[in-house]
């Protein structure tokens, strides 16, 4: 990347910017940082560009057979790892699965998704699910095309999508303040007060009063999030279970599920007697995990994703399996409290990360920077089973984007919500 270079217009630009910007900064403000913070910090830096040493790359990482029959960890860029065996070929032809030590519970699974399947998920994250009956971050703003945002995008003469204050007949008649979304702090849910989080208040987001009509494609840049499964709410950051069950998709639920199953539990739980586990327990797994819920992020390159705990499942063990899509980008994940350094990740496109067992679901973990210019090349090549021009449209996109798709199992095995559920 040109910022790394320092003859670059880039890195001279950035430079400037930082001076400018610091000039008249408090010299201690970074002093009162926690340790996830000032992680983040470095790594969303334009300037000086982030030292990627320390960053665990997995597509770096070597080790030799004695190692391997050990069982024993390693290290890669400073990070301390244990190759797991698992049940799956990739396409690489090679299953491999990780663990990060120092955060029970976490599970990589490099290019587990294959390149023809990358691109067939980004077509199903674009044209096919971020449209009615699929929540997105524009429905509480914007009346978004019937047939989808994506594919009004494509079209040549689609009209100017709708704002929702300026059609009252449509607008939400129950809705909470306008305004930025605040900070909220959940209880994390759990069986004991479920009952009550299912009753208790999700108004409406309020459309706001001051975005104006706007054609798709400009639209299609300010996508950021679409709903899986149970609908989520981002007021109060617990699921809206009125609203019923939405959709799994097969392929996506398909996926999840053949990654849990790679996994051989017993390596990573095997030896630990972590509290926290309830009733829902790793050896059932390959056969229980059932997903239900999720979310498909769509980040373009200088969006982040700040520190943050999942706290609104009512099972906060079992795996939460996140696909990366698109271009790489840094993941922090620490531990139960800010003050935990964390662990520095770079994800490419195909890798798949498990969250699993009641520290790591209650990890604080985010997404500070998104790398420009990583866009695998199978993303821009022709491949056998389609024609590169219905796919033209979707790597111009994808070259400053990065999708996430991620999906958990909201409730533990044998627990009865008493909902009823029309899917």
């Amino acid at each position: 990347m040109d910022i790394y270079d320092l003859s670059s217009a880039a890195y001279k630009k950035a430079r400037r910017r930082y001076l400018k910007t610091t000039k008249n900064r408090n010299e201690d403000l970074d002093a009162e940082w926690t340790p996830f913070r000032a992680a983040e910090k470095k790594y969303k830096a334009r300037f000086p560009p982030p030292d990627l040493s320390h960053v665990l790359d997995l597509t770096s990482v070597t080790y030799d057979a004695e190692t391997l029959a050990s069982g024993r960890g390693f290290y890669c860029n400073g990070v301390e790892i244990k190759l797991l065996e698992t049940n799956e070929s990739t396409s690489s032809g090679v299953g491999k699965a990780f663990t990060v030590p120092r955060v029970p519970g976490l599970v990589i699974l490099p290019s587990f998704v294959s390149p023809q399947d990358q691109r067939r998920l980004v077509r199903w994250a674009l044209r096919d699910h971020a449209r009615h009956p699929n929540e997105t971050n524009l429905d509480a703003h914007y009346i978004l095309p019937e047939e989808g945002l994506w594919n009004a995008h494509l079209s040549s003469d689609a009209p100017l999508v709708r704002t929702r204050a300026c059609t009252p007949e449509l607008s939400n008649t129950k809705s909470g303040n306008s305004g930025p979304r605040q900070l909220v702090s959940n209880t994390p849910a759990d069986p004991a007060n479920f009952q009550s989080m299912l009753h208790s208040p999700k108004p409406l987001p309020a459309p706001s009063p001051t975005v104006s009509p706007a054609s798709p494609t400009t639209l299609i840049s300010k996508l950021r999030w679409a709903n899986i499964g149970w609908s989520y709410h981002w007021g109060s950051k617990q699921y809206d279970f009125t609203k019923g069950k939405g959709h799994v998709d097969n392929e996506i639920g398909a996926i999840c599920k053949r990654a849990v199953s790679s996994v051989d539990w017993k390596e990573v739980f095997g030896q630990s007697d972590e509290e926290g586990w309830s009733d829902e327990h790793w050896r059932s797994w390959h056969e229980t995990y059932e997903p239900d819920a999720g979310i498909v992020n769509y980040y373009q390159i200088k969006d982040t994703l700040m520190a943050h705990v999942d706290r609104s499942e009512v099972c906060a063990t079992s795996p939460l399996v996140s696909i990366s899509l698109g271009n790489a980008a840094i993941f922090l994940i620490g531990g139960l409290t800010r003050d935990v350094e964390p662990t520095a990740i770079l994800l490419r496109s195909g890798d798949v990360v498990i969250m699993s067992g009641p520290a790591c679901r209650r990890a604080y973990h985010g997404v500070p920077r998104i790398l420009e210019d990583t866009l695998p090349e199978h993303f821009s090549l022709k491949l056998d089973d389609e024609e590169l021009s219905s796919w033209t449209s979707y790597e111009l996109y994808m070259r400053t984007t990065r999708i996430n798709i991620n999906v958990r199992q909201v409730f533990p095995k044998g627990f009865d919500p008493g909902l009823q559920v029309e899917n």
